[in-house]
């Protein structure tokens, strides 16, 4: 465990405000056969914007810290997230990173959140960011619909080394507002993937920040999908603080990382999965990125940024008459 911090022991405190102020976060907390607990964000509960604020600082591991405001983006006023973290590299692939394809009978998800620093999810993320944690608790962030099946949650209570009543599952639809709400949340962390597949050592980044619109939701999967991955490709602006030797090195670095990069920027993510013919595997994974990405060299005092808003494509995808 690296420098004492334990993701799942500083999110367990938050998992904790969350399921003792049920009706302040509008959501509703069960415990299953197992022991294990779940809390359900937007399935049968209404959840919200406060949901969605503290599942995203939950996801980040309690390193880091979440706000619900509003942007302007181009002529459009929209509700947004800022989040920032002085740990981007834990908080954010360490935690954040939803790297985790959970599968069992007939059950499918993604797995975010600090469980993942336990069963090493992927692994590669922990090497390259030299971490791993040590907790006896265990937090997952699911973006599904429907509840784990208890043979699945032995599965991975035992992958997380915890027993079954240490075990937590929070369930985010991302047709949801707090699902909407924590997918917005994910800016740094996209952000900062992108800059590590680019050629920046994540380790280097010392302190992060950034903001996304948080996009209306849509009763249809498929197009509340879409429209989260719009907010971040088209309207998410994420910046960083790193320690780098080569200006020049750095800046064509920045020049790769927004979406902008992407040979399918400017579509709507709908048009680009359904030219991908709905495989997420066969779209250019260049453009997952933030629209605009910043970072500041605290080594010469410069600041590079390459990417642009595009409000257009935010009208386009959100439907705006």
């Amino acid at each position: 465990m690296k420098g004492g911090l334990s993701v799942n022991q500083s999110a367990w405190k938050l998992l904790e405000e969350l399921c003792n102020n049920t009706e302040l976060y509008k959501v509703n907390v069960g415990k299953m056969e197992c022991g294990s607990t779940v809390v359900d964000a937007g399935i049968k509960a209404k959840g919200g914007f406060q949901a969605g604020r503290i599942i995203t600082e939950i996801c980040l591991g309690g390193l880091g810290k979440a706000e619900i405001t509003s942007r302007k983006y181009g002529e459009i006023e929209l509700p947004s997230i800022f989040v920032y973290t002085d740990h981007p590299a834990v908080a954010a692939l360490g935690s954040q990173f939803a790297g985790w394809n959970i599968k069992g009978e007939d059950y499918s998800a993604i797995g975010s959140g600090p469980a993942r620093a336990l069963a090493l999810k992927p692994k590669e993320i922990y090497e390259e960011i030299d971490y791993r944690d040590e907790s006896d608790r265990a937090v997952v962030v699911l973006e599904t619909d429907k509840q784990p099946p208890e043979k699945l949650v032995k599965k991975i209570a035992e992958e997380c080394r915890v027993s079954c009543g240490n075990l937590a599952f929070i369930l985010t639809p991302t047709a949801s507002i707090a699902g909407a709400t924590q997918v917005a949340g994910r800016i740094v962390e996209t952000g900062l993937h992108k800059l590590a597949k680019v050629g920046l050592n994540p380790k280097m980044v010392l302190s992060a920040w950034g903001y996304a619109p948080i996009p209306p939701t849509h009763p249809k999967f498929v197009k509340a999908m879409a429209r989260t991955n719009d907010a971040i490709l088209y309207g998410g602006v994420s910046y960083y603080t790193v320690e780098f030797e080569n200006d020049e090195e750095l800046a064509k670095i920045v020049e790769k990382a927004p979406s902008k990069a992407s040979k399918d920027y400017g579509k709507t993510f709908l048009e680009i999965f359904k030219a991908a013919e709905y495989n997420f595997y066969k779209i250019d994974p260049n453009i997952f990125a933030p629209a605009v990405i910043a970072v500041n060299n605290v080594k010469t005092g410069k600041l590079f940024c390459a990417g642009d808003i595009d409000p257009a494509a935010l009208r386009k995808s959100f439907d705006m008459i």
